[in-house]
């Protein structure tokens, strides 16, 4: 009985091994097409795709070290890996952290070029969204490092790799996803606002000299409703993980360890989502992936290229 019990739960390992490194691929590679597409394709060099290109990094990111990471060092067992279960940890600070602060900069993106179209090429130029990606890249940086150097203090590592830096302090969760969170809904309702006086605007317009502002309109409606797409993904993906952090920080007694890795595992996955949106609602991504795919690309310069 023993012996058929270890074999079925070598076999589900297995499985789950092969699944977890399944997703890891498509998330790396998927995200890697975002990226590929942005820096090689003219028509995609934009202020909300060079910000799309950098989230689309730390998304690989998460697909080519924390899924690997969190593979071989799960939260059930990593007693013995201390240092590993730090950098891990590390890792998930930096990259959920930072795709948080990158969706509140795209939502501010998408603040300016609906609610002030006029000033938008102004307000977000290539400066500005520099600027965005540094800070969006440095903040967590500084907050991983300064958990990982406060925790190499203890001798060995915490029951079930939690991280208790976030744990202790609750800035960690307030930081990387309450915040952003409390800033992109309360943008992306008055976009929402916005958009609505602006659709009953060209219900009641029928100047031809509007057509082209009307138009320009409805693209960037468009791209904000996916955005807003992409970050309705993250909190679903996000809120058990983040849930499970409030309460422990309420007193409620410990969340199991295989009910933490469930719930960080559902975290992960929104890395692996956001291509697949992309490709679902832009017809210049999907145009930009079949390039790619089909290789055309190595064949001759297509950078030039006009995306449908």
């Amino acid at each position: 009985m023993s012996s058929t019990f270890k074999s079925s739960l070598s076999t589900i390992c297995a499985l789950l091994t092969i699944f977890f490194s399944s997703v890891s691929a498509v998330t790396v590679f998927g995200n890697l097409l975002i990226i590929i597409s942005v820096i090689y394709f003219q028509q995609l060099h934009t202020p909300t795709n060079f910000l799309i290109l950098s989230l689309a990094v730390a998304d690989l990111l998460v697909g080519f070290v924390v899924f690997p990471l969190n593979m071989e060092f799960s939260p059930t067992a990593c007693f013995k890996y201390y240092v590993f279960c730090r950098l891990r940890d590390g890792f998930d600070v930096t990259l959920s952290t930072s795709s948080a602060l990158h969706l509140c900069f795209i939502s501010i993106d998408r603040y300016y070029a609906v609610c002030q179209p006029l000033t938008y090429r102004t307000k977000i130029n290539i400066h500005v969204v520099v600027i965005m990606i540094v800070v969006a890249w440095s903040t967590p940086v500084f907050l991983a490092v300064s958990y990982i150097v406060s925790k190499m203090i203890y001798e060995k590592c915490p029951e079930n790799c939690l991280i208790g830096f976030l744990l202790t302090s609750g800035l960690g969760t307030f930081s990387f996803y309450y915040l952003p969170v409390l800033v992109m809904l309360c943008i992306y309702m008055k976009i929402f606002l916005v958009a609505r006086k602006q659709a009953r605007s060209i219900k009641n317009t029928n100047c031809h000299s509007k057509k082209k502002g009307l138009t320009v309109r409805k693209v960037e409606g468009k791209a904000t409703r996916t955005l807003a797409i992409v970050m309705g993904v993250f909190l679903i993906c996000w809120a058990p993980f983040s849930l499970s952090f409030a309460l422990q920080l309420m007193g409620i007694p410990s969340i199991s360890a295989e009910v933490f890795e469930t719930v960080t595992w559902l975290a992960l996955f929104n890395s692996m989502l956001n291509p697949f949106i992309y490709a679902f609602f832009y017809s210049w991504f999907r145009s930009a992936f079949r390039l790619i795919l089909s290789g055309k690309i190595f064949q001759g310069d297509f950078s030039h290229t006009k995306l449908v």
